[in-house]
């Protein structure tokens, strides 16, 4: 495909890495990482094959829940460094040819945040109708805490004023009134403030809260939440036209493919890209079940995204790993295999575990979910440390056992800090994945290292613009375990096949991309000579257990002595 085309929509076969400034490179020695370290790392970024990098909030905050109870939506935490810091972090990675988003909290803020102290002082303060309140809990209206652990109920009686407010997570984090015109220009205001710093886009926290009015008896009075979503992007359109909006929409497919845009429209003009939560989730499935079925299902069942968007694949994120779209069956299955004990769990939805110890370091799966993230149709986001197989710490609370300090060295402090260990945000991971067994200086200098498949895997996926761009169907193989697809461009073809069993087997397909005599060409695997195209058309595929390939279908647009006219 030309690249004149293609990057346009760079967001169409991007890398995503998505971290934490204060648990990634502690730059002053305190225990916290900031943007000076950050940006020391960032060649490791380069090298891995990022070409976005998703912050996570980074604004100041009363650390009650990671960063996300924000006090100040237009400023720098003083414990990760400064404006200038940013902005030199953002240049720098610029410069590398990465480009930065960085979360949109809006569904609240802090209790602490001037805008809620102001609108606690008083029925009649400035900022009272900036979020939403209420004489006595409705009976309509949102239903479900997030945080069940933690909260029984989504209102909070303020004492100073006499009513409710409305808080879909934490009780010290206040909805905002998204309603409120004047709450939705200030929204504005902070994404062109961020953009003018550099950033390329927003990740938006938890969508389908935004603006909810499913149930409520005045619902037809509030502003429809999908062409607030329709403003939002206009609007960012008009301030840089590069600039994205991934959401956090976790919802079955119908609902989720609205926030996409108009749905008789082959483009979005809502979210560029949605996360595939039910892919997610159906993928651990079928690792628990060693079954390609579930995750076959899932992704016959999702719709196409619109021209423009894009959907956006995940192997797991910064919260808990969320099963709450399988059956209680299912989930009790996945549990049972990657999760047995209680303390691995997390909201009886999801497990507080990164995949390497779920399966018990075996390198086979592990490759294997990763190699489906880069082959799978979508834009693949990693989370920090995925690169080189880190672990979690359950020693730590709740979703933080996942966000642990990046592993650098195997020195004391993880080359992290060289402050003392007590004051890192969590402890680090002892035992089988600690620092001094999993680190990114000696994965570096080993070819066999999971960080270097991680880079080949970065390497091919951009190497291959059917991956992104193509489009996609699965492939019958004659085998449970093996998920088989094809993708497709008028320019070539590429044939991903996964075997979910630990069994070799043999994949046995037609591809009616693949003509007689026409080569397989093996991406991943330099030394293998590659094979033809038997006469019938009939291809057997040799799979090991936990086995997977990459093969690039014979067309005469593959032809690797061709002329390059671009």
């Amino acid at each position: 495909m030309r690249l004149t085309r293609t990057s346009d929509l760079w967001w169409k076969n991007a890398v995503v890495y998505c971290l934490d400034v204060e648990t990634y490179q502690d730059g002053n020695g305190d225990g916290i990482g900031d943007f000076a370290g950050l940006t020391q790392r960032i060649d490791h970024l380069v090298r891995l094959g990022v070409t976005c990098v998703w912050l996570m909030p980074f604004y100041p905050t009363r650390e009650r829940d990671d960063g996300y109870d924000i006090t100040d939506f237009y400023g720098v935490d003083p414990r990760l460094g400064t404006l200038g810091d940013f902005t030199e972090f953002v240049r720098t990675a610029r410069d590398r040819g990465i480009r930065v988003i960085a979360d949109l909290v809006v569904n609240h803020t802090a209790e602490d945040h001037p805008w809620f102290q102001d609108a606690r002082s008083g029925r009649d303060s400035a900022h009272r109708h900036w979020y939403v309140w209420k004489d006595e809990p409705p009976e309509d209206g949102p239903e479900g805490v997030v945080f069940p652990d933690v909260e029984d109920s989504l209102w909070e009686y303020d004492e100073g004023s006499g009513q409710y407010y409305l808080h879909r997570f934490y009780k010290q984090q206040p909805d905002l009134n998204v309603a409120n015109p004047e709450v939705r220009d200030e929204i504005a205001r902070v994404m062109g403030f961020w953009t003018q710093l550099g950033l390329s886009g927003f990740r938006v926290d938890a969508v389908p809260f935004l603006l909810e009015t499913d149930g409520q008896d005045d619902a037809d009075a509030l502003p429809d939440p999908h062409e607030y979503l329709a403003d939002l992007r206009a609007f960012l359109g008009r301030r840089n036209g590069e600039s994205v909006l991934l959401g956090e929409v976790n919802l079955p497919y119908d609902g989720l493919c609205r926030f996409f845009g108009d749905p008789d429209s082959d483009r979005g003009d809502e979210l560029t890209m949605c996360f595939d939560f039910v892919g997610m989730q159906q993928m651990y499935l079928s690792l628990a079940r060693e079954d390609a079925g579930p995750l076959a299902a899932a992704l016959r069942e999702r719709p196409a995204a619109p021209r423009d968007a894009h959907w956006a694949t995940f192997v797991r994120n910064h919260d808990e790993l969320t099963l709450d779209k399988l059956s209680d069956d299912e989930r009790a299955e996945v549990f049972a295999t990657f999760g047995p004990d209680k303390d691995m769990q997390l909201y009886d939805r999801g497990l507080r575990r990164r995949l390497p110890p779920m399966v018990d370091g075996d390198r086979r799966r592990i490759e294997l979910a990763y190699s489906l993230l880069f082959t799978l149709p979508g834009t693949p986001v990693l989370f920090y440390g995925e690169e080189i197989g880190m672990g979690e710490n359950l020693a730590a609370e709740g979703r933080q056992a996942v966000r642990t300090p990046m592993q650098w060295t195997p020195e004391a402090g993880a080359g992290f800090s060289t402050g003392a260990p007590d004051t890192f945000p969590n402890p680090l991971p002892e035992g089988a994945f600690a620092p001094q067994k999993v680190n990114v200086y000696e994965q570096s200098r080993d070819p066999g290292s999971l960080l270097s498949r991680m880079r080949l895997f970065t390497e091919r996926y951009r190497e291959a613009p059917e991956l992104a761009w193509g489009e996609y169907r699965l492939v019958e193989s004659g085998e449970r375990s093996v998920l088989a697809h094809v993708s497709h461009t008028t320019d070539g073809s590429v044939l991903a096949l996964h075997n979910f069993a630990g069994r070799p087997v043999t994949a046995r397909l037609r591809l009616s991309e693949a003509r007689a005599g026409g080569r397989l060409t093996d991406l991943l695997d330099e030394g293998h000579a590659g094979s033809t195209v038997p006469d019938d058309g009939q291809l057997a595929v040799e799979l090991p257990a936990y086995g997977y390939r990459w093969l690039r279908v014979g067309t005469p647009g593959d032809d690797p002595e061709r002329v390059a006219t671009d």
